[in-house]
């Protein structure tokens, strides 16, 4: 019995301790409008380390964005959801979100300043590495990241998950600094294989690494659950390219941060 007792504290022991993310509600402001976002992080770690900016899908920050925050910080990461759209606007139904995504979809120079915000918090966070931040958005959020690092923002790498890759101004592709990561679905119906294809030539003709993977048979939103599981409509969740995609971020996270 004792010989037991002593095994089960040692296997006990070498079981690793779940991490203490702690999460709260900022507020901060883009001149004059009132921001909300969400910071997540690992209360137990000590010291400084990377950080990374996560922006919200068309309807906001929701539990969506907030678990993926969560997740980031339980990898070590200082994780911080920033509010595109302002405090308290939150479409509930999606012709509201078409309607508020797309006034900063035609002005591309605000959705750069509402990011910017939201890097500055977590720049400013005394727990966050400020040179060694990453920036990641899913559908709309996935677009807003792309116009962050074309405004020259210094951040080591963004990630976007089924977002649109169109721009107005594909010039200012040579104002990147990082390093570019793109997930998106084979199927998805607005990021046809034309915007791929123009996307690449301006990458390419800026000279910034950046890396394309396609999920076959995944359409648009593909990581959220709660986007249905009908690909026909052109909106569906997948298992498979969800969890591909997020070992693509995690493997990405790797190599800028190393």
């Amino acid at each position: 019995m004792k010989s037991l007792t002593w095994f089960c504290l040692i296997l006990f022991t070498a079981l690793p301790v779940a991490a203490a993310v702690h999460t709260e509600t900022v507020e901060y402001k883009q001149d004059s409008t009132v921001l909300e976002g969400y910071l997540a992080y690992d209360d137990a770690l000590t010291g400084k380390r990377p950080g990374v900016l996560v922006v919200h899908e068309w309807k906001g920050i929701t539990s969506y964005e907030k678990k993926r925050a969560e997740q980031l910080a339980a990898l070590g990461y200082v994780a911080f959801a920033a509010d595109i759209y302002g405090k308290g606007v939150r479409p509930a139904t999606n012709e509201e979100a078409a309607k508020v995504s797309g006034m900063y979809r035609s002005d591309r120079g605000l959705m750069r300043q509402r990011a910017l915000a939201g890097l500055d918090v977590l720049k400013g966070l005394g727990r966050t590495d400020a040179g060694r931040i990453a920036a990641i958005g899913y559908c709309f959020g996935g677009t807003t990241v792309l116009e962050l690092a074309r405004s020259g923002a210094d951040v080591s790498g963004v990630v976007t998950f089924h977002g649109v890759l169109d721009t107005p101004i594909p010039a200012d592709a040579k104002n990147i600094k990082g390093k570019i990561l793109v997930l998106t679905g084979a199927d998805d119906p607005f990021v046809p294989e034309a915007q791929r294809v123009a996307f690449q030539d301006e990458m390419e003709k800026a000279g910034v690494d950046w890396q394309m993977v396609l999920y076959g048979g995944a359409v648009h939103s593909f990581t959220n659950p709660a986007s249905g599981n009908n690909p026909s409509t052109g909106i569906a969740y997948n298992e498979k390219a969800d969890k591909r995609s997020w070992g693509a971020m995690r493997l990405f996270f790797n190599e800028i941060f190393k």
